[in-house]
């Protein structure tokens, strides 16, 4: 989507940025944005007690609870900018190459097994398993055939894996 700006002299063109995520990743996010919309009250309500020990100058409970709520606030527009710019990852049809919502198995020479499903960056998640599209390790597997060899390059090392499955 483009949003136009004019200006006396020149024309802006700003391109609204779209979030790619699978069904599964967009569900979390609505799930913490509910979980950060309740817990509004409960912030509110430190906020009342905390100012009612006197100097807020001074008042570390009332400091920390406001700190909590602009984090907050903050988190809930920036989920909810995301879910407004979503794009969704649909499930990949067929196994011929890797793609962005594909779960990829690798296996290295040594025996090693490893197992990754490429995902937006906005959804990924190396600890567990989920892997941005833009991180080397993806870019390295995008548009790879089941049965191919793969370098991946880490800061440690470098490995070569075969991709033993897509699905």
């Amino acid at each position: 989507m483009l949003n136009f700006f004019y200006d006396t002299v020149k024309v802006y063109i700003f391109m609204k940025k779209q979030f790619k995520l699978t069904q599964s990743g967009i569900d979390e996010l609505k799930a913490e944005v509910a979980l950060l919309i309740s817990q509004r009250s409960e912030v509110a309500e430190r906020i009342k007690t905390a100012r009612e020990f006197g100097d807020l100058a001074e008042n570390a409970e009332y400091s920390s609870a406001r700190q909590e709520q602009e984090k907050a606030e903050n988190r809930i527009g920036e989920i909810e900018n995301i879910l407004a710019n979503v794009e969704l990852i649909k499930a990949p049809r067929g196994d011929a190459k890797v793609q962005l919502g594909s779960t990829v198995a690798l296996k290295s020479d040594d025996g090693k097994t490893k197992q990754f499903q490429v995902v937006g960056t906005v959804e990924a998640d190396p600890l567990n398993g989920k892997i941005s599209d833009e991180s080397p390790i993806g870019q390295a597997l995008l548009g790879k055939k089941s049965g191919e060899s793969v370098e991946i390059k880490t800061p440690a090392d470098t490995t070569t894996y075969k991709i033993t499955d897509i699905s």
